[in-house]
């Protein structure tokens, strides 16, 4: 294989990868010199002159001419006169002799190797390069092409037909893909894995939300609004605190848009996830109270020392301000940074009475349902008729009974 095969190969290898020509270069030279100093020892004193566009090389070795018996003529950079005049018959001691090595003269195990080197180097190039590029991507939007669909994750390529990772865990809940589907998600991480970038991407991180938003409110991309804190629970519910910094622009009302418009198209991005956008403020009791909307609070105790909020509701706000499954207290928790914990506010010295359906997160709805068809609607109606007439005219398990009076006890406890 001559030099000008050799170069031609790895040139169009190179531009495949699109790999810049002063980095080919730079490539190319490395691997030249490395085959200098096996075959040669050192290479301080030889000149490459590369030429990719035209498939050129030329390697140039420089020493001086010193005397037959001069003690220096083993030097590296040295040749003896009458070695010299081999190459040129006129030379004299003390002038420099240019010779040039040709490829060949490496040997054709030498050339292999070096063409095996060059595209080692690229390969680890453009790893590098597509590390570097998608570290500078972390936390950003992108959207890949769903190619294959794993127990684990799910596999996708972008524009360059590079392979990301669409992990289970990073997944909305109700996510469902088909081959040759566009999925939208953020870098999340990118790390090394053997040898190979491995590029991750998330779409349950608050940081899609806040993307989302960045995307769809101009307000927000402009930095007109800015988003203090983001809290999800994917695909179920998520809290947005928003801010503005110009009192003309309802924050609130821009994230949310005209009849929802704006909000509509993340909502569904992100599965029909339920999201409260509410307004950022120092005053922490309000900054509460809004965290846990639609729930009205009565009043509250702060404890700043331990973290903990207690507030008082009315009984017909609990259920509201709990949510489905403890989901609004828990975001809420999370959104200002306290536990929260809830209590009913009762008027009078009297417990008022609470009604059944408020313990729905507890009580499965078809007991309920069998309760109020013997006309029992409250808690405190339960109670008082008793476990034995419960079991009699109900068609309710005694396991079942128990664990109801175990609920609605613990309420008036």
């Amino acid at each position: 294989m001559d030099a000008g095969i050799l170069i031609d190969s790895f040139a169009d290898f190179a531009r495949n990868k699109n790999i810049d020509r002063p980095t080919m270069i730079r490539i190319l030279e490395d691997v030249f010199r490395t085959m200098i100093r096996k075959k040669y020892e050192v290479d301080d004193n030889f000149d490459i002159i590369i030429n990719a566009d035209k498939g050129d090389l030329e390697i140039w070795r420089f020493r001086e001419i010193v005397d037959d018996n001069s003690e220096d003529i083993w030097d590296h950079d040295k040749i003896c006169l009458t070695d010299a005049r081999k190459i040129e018959p006129d030379f004299e001691i003390g002038e420099e002799v240019a010779e040039e090595i040709r490829l060949e003269h490496f040997g054709r195990r030498a050339v292999m190797t070096a063409r095996q080197t060059l595209i080692q180097k690229i390969k680890d190039l453009e790893k590098d390069i597509l590390f570097q590029k998608y570290k500078d991507l972390v936390g950003e939007i992108i959207t890949g092409e769903v190619y294959q669909i794993l127990s684990r994750e799910v596999l996708l390529i972008d524009g360059e037909g590079n392979e990301l990772q669409l992990p289970k865990s990073e997944q909305i809940p109700k996510d469902r893909y088909r081959k040759g589907d566009a999925a939208r998600a953020i870098v999340h991480r990118v790390e090394m894995y053997n040898g190979n970038p491995r590029i991750v991407l998330s779409r349950t991180s608050p940081t899609f939300l806040e993307r989302l938003f960045e995307s769809e409110v101009p307000e927000v991309y402009d930095g007109l609004i800015t988003i203090k804190n983001v809290v999800r629970e994917p695909g179920e519910r998520a809290k947005v605190a928003v801010e503005s910094y110009d009192d003309r622009i309802d924050p609130v009302g821009a994230c949310v848009g005209m009849k929802g418009s704006r909000i509509h198209s993340i909502v569904r991005e992100l599965q029909n996830e339920n999201i409260d956008v509410i307004n950022f403020t120092d005053n922490l009791e309000l900054y509460i109270a809004r965290a846990l909307s639609p729930a009205k609070i009565q009043s509250m105790k702060i404890d700043e020392e331990n973290k903990r909020v207690s507030v008082y509701l009315k009984p017909d706000q609990v259920s509201l301000a709990i949510g489905k499954g403890g989901q609004n207290i828990k975001l809420a928790s999370k959104l200002v940074g306290f536990e929260i914990d809830v209590f009913r506010e009762l008027d009078g010295l009297e417990e008022e009475d609470v009604d059944l359906d408020e313990f729905s997160d507890e009580i499965e709805g078809w007991v309920i349902d069998a309760l109020k068809g013997i006309g029992l609607d409250t808690a405190k109606s339960v109670l008082k008729l008793g476990r034995e007439d419960l079991i009699r005219r109900t068609d309710l398990e005694e396991e079942t009974i128990d664990d109801v009076l175990s609920v609605l006890n613990q309420e008036f406890e």
